[in-house]
């Protein structure tokens, strides 16, 4: 393999408080969800650079975070992507960098690693596709394990913690004060490189060179 330097780019996914708190009480599922990112990444890179599957490969290196910036629970994941591809070639193999995606083809792959989870979970078990208008909504599925007194304890905590509530006290279940919430906002601020469908995000950050 060249030693030679090539970009980098961190890609950071968020999930809604369901799939946060259904990945908190049911880790297993963790590498599998990691799995499904991975793969519809690397094929975006592969359609970016026109290359097919046995003809190029991408690598990365993922941080699965735990918590937010208020240390809530909120798992995301951080993934560092070569930002580009490396062509299989007789000898060496030759980095081909990616096109950075438009704002569009972002909002695109979203989308798509958002069906692919839902079906991933739907066929684990541990959710249930319901029909409705014409679409499909999908609902954790309370029976999907036996849980555990340990888990059941857990379950309220892990709950609070995602939605910034408080568990214990006088002032159970009522949200916490957080200074970013006292700040003003401006409502058409948007990041660019940032797709958002609810509650899911993904944001593609600056390359660097590594």
């Amino acid at each position: 393999m060249s030693s030679a330097r090539v970009p980098v780019r961190q890609w950071v996914l968020s999930l809604p408080i369901p799939l946060r708190l259904l990945l908190a009480a049911q880790p297993v599922l963790v590498t599998p969800v990691l799995q499904v990112v991975h793969r519809m990444i690397t094929r975006h890179l592969l359609d970016q650079t026109g290359f097919k599957a046995f003809e190029a490969d991408s690598g990365a290196v993922t941080l699965i975070q735990r918590f937010g910036s208020a240390v809530n629970l909120n798992i995301h994941l951080h993934c560092l992507v070569l930002d580009g591809v490396y062509r299989r070639t007789d000898g060496e193999p030759v980095f081909v960098q990616a096109d950075s995606p438009t704002d569009e083809e972002l909002q695109a792959l979203l989308h798509k690693i958002i069906t692919r989870l839902m079906k991933l979970l739907t066929r684990r078990g541990v959710l249930v596709e319901e029909e409705e208008g014409g679409g499909s909504s999908y609902l954790a599925d309370a029976d999907a394990d036996a849980d555990s007194d340990e888990a059941c304890a857990l379950r309220p905590l892990q709950a609070a913690a995602c939605t910034y509530r408080i568990a214990f006290g006088p002032r159970a279940g009522q949200k916490v004060f957080t200074l970013q919430g006292a700040m003003p906002r401006d409502a058409d601020f948007k990041q660019p490189l940032c797709a958002d469908i609810q509650g899911n995000s993904a944001a593609r950050g600056r390359a660097l060179r590594r």
